[in-house]
Order: structure tokens, then sequence, then C-alpha cells
């Protein structure tokens, strides 16, 4: 697989209607969608010099595109961005609360875990400069919003509980006060508990996920969450930055059919639900990714 990475930030670089900008290295700082200003102390390791940066003039903004040759590369970079500063874990109510949204089947939960993990991997011997004599927790950990889908129950409740089966996924299935509410905790306490999916029994599992005062990184990976409309749009300005994963979708398509039949669903049943709902969904999120900070472009090869 290979990943590209653009960056959606303004950048103070424009292009004038006789200058080619197609191809230009530059140094960029990271920036907090919260606050429009650079994240002082974090620096922007996701452009290596080794790597050509490739820059495109699209309505007067330029857009960095980072090419990567690997899925790894793709994880230890956004890992090396994401990872906490000496400042940042000194402060106790320090957290870097990143919004990772895209269609089904474009990698959001493995992108999600494999950062995670390579932050925690990572974050030791850094750590190393503060105790030597302690072992330092985790500092990174991932809030999927599958925790907050709404229950059968709640399903079955609705005028069209078939309707509502069927569709399950789509926003209306979902409960996005209570992911705000947890955001929120999480934002002013520094710690919270959040619930997890049991894709066993098909519910939520309340307080399964506990984000500790430790945790520093906090990734938050979901369908909808950089929605405009309604609550989404609240939901979107709780995080610090947003990740957009762009993917052809019937790359992705074919994605989430594999993973249906992998759960047992027949061939048949498995593309009548991505026709029906799966690929709705995924034309209604597609859009959001404009409301990104960083897109990353997921483009399958065979090597």
């Amino acid at each position: 697989m290979e990943i590209s990475l653009i960056s959606t930030n303004p950048r103070p670089y424009f292009c004038s209607s006789t200058e080619s900008l197609l191809f230009k290295r530059v140094k960029l700082p990271s920036w907090n969608s919260r606050t429009s200003q650079p994240l002082l102390g974090r620096p922007c390791s996701l452009f290596h010099k080794e790597n050509l940066l490739k820059v495109k003039c699209i309505q007067k903004r330029e857009i960095p595109v980072l090419e990567a040759s690997s899925m790894d590369e793709v994880f230890d970079t956004l890992a090396e961005r994401t990872l906490p500063t000496s400042a940042e874990a000194s402060n106790p109510n320090a957290k870097h609360i990143v919004g990772l949204a895209g269609p089904p089947g474009s990698g959001k939960s493995t992108l999600a875990v494999e950062v995670t993990q390579r932050v925690n991997k990572l974050w030791p011997q850094k750590a190393r400069s503060f105790d030597s004599q302690v072992k330092p927790p985790n500092v990174a950990i991932v809030i999927p919003m599958d925790g907050f889908h709404l229950y059968r129950s709640q399903l079955d409740a609705m005028e069209n509980p078939e309707e509502a089966h069927a569709r399950r996924g789509a926003p209306w299935t979902f409960d996005p006060m209570l992911l705000l509410s947890c955001l929120k905790n999480l934002r002013n306490q520094g710690s919270v508990y959040a619930p997890s999916f049991d894709h066993g029994i098909g519910d939520p599992i309340e307080d399964d996920i506990f984000v500790s005062l430790q945790h520093k990184v906090v990734i938050v990976e979901g369908n909808y969450l950089l929605f405009e409309g309604g609550v989404w749009k609240e939901i979107s300005s709780m995080f610090d930055e947003k990740w957009f994963i762009d993917v052809d979708l019937d790359t992705a398509m074919q994605r989430v059919l594999r993973r249906h039949i992998a759960t047992g669903k027949h061939p048949d049943v498995a593309q009548w639900r991505i026709d029906y709902n799966d690929r709705p969904n995924a034309e209604l999120i597609m859009p959001s990714s404009k409301n990104a900070d960083l897109v990353i472009k997921s483009i399958d090869f065979q090597r």
C-alpha cells in the first residue's frame, strides 16, 4: 500500500499565476486546530528530509504531499509527529486529542492502533530522562467511535426497527451527544471512562476504556468526526488535530466486503449491505475531508 500525506492547513506560501510551484521543498510547522497556532515544542517530523515534498497550488494554497513507500513508514512518521514533548509530559492537564475520520474500509482502526503502539514504544526512550528507576506508563490510547453506537434495544424501539438495524452505521444510529459529553469530560477533567464495542454481541460495553491523566495522546477514530452539522460540528471542535483517510471507494468497499464475509455473512447478503448501507455512508463521509488538518491518501498497489 502506498500512502500520501496531504496537509490542508493554510500555509504562508502563495502561488502567482506565472509561478509554478508543483514541486518545492518547504519547512512547515505543526498546527493546533483549536487555536490556529503552531504547536510549540512539537516539531513537524512528518516531513523527513530524505523524502521529496511535493507542493501543489490549489485555490491559492500550497498543499504539501509526502509519499511514503510503506504503511510502516506512515505509522512511524505519525507516531513521531504525535509523541509528547517534555513540557506536555510534565503537565498533568496536557492532552493532545486527535480526531481520525474516514469512510468504512479506509483503515482508521488499524492506523489508530498502530500509531498508538508506536508512540508507547518510543515514549520510554524519552521518559528515561525523567526517572530512570520507574517504567513510564503508556501515554497514548485509542477511543473508537464504535462504542457510541446505539444499543440494539434502542434500534428496536424506533419507528422502523428493520430499517434501523439495516442502516446501522449511518449517523443517526450513533449517540453523538454521549460522545461529545465524553470528550468534554476528557478535556475538562483529564481522564474519562469511554465505551468500547463488542462485535460478538453487537452492542457497546459501558466504561470499558479508561483514559487516565497519564495518557497525553488520545486518538479518537470514527466515520463522522469531521461532520459539520449539529452536534457533530461541536464534536469536531474538540480535537487539537484532525486527520482524514482518503481512499478510493471501490477499494474501500472491497475491503468491507471481505470483512463482512469473514464474519460469516453470505456474499450476496454482504454485497447487499454494502450497496444499501456502507457505500451510501461512505459517500456521505467523503466531503468532510475538507475539514481535516491532515489528509492521508491511501492507494493500493501490488509489490
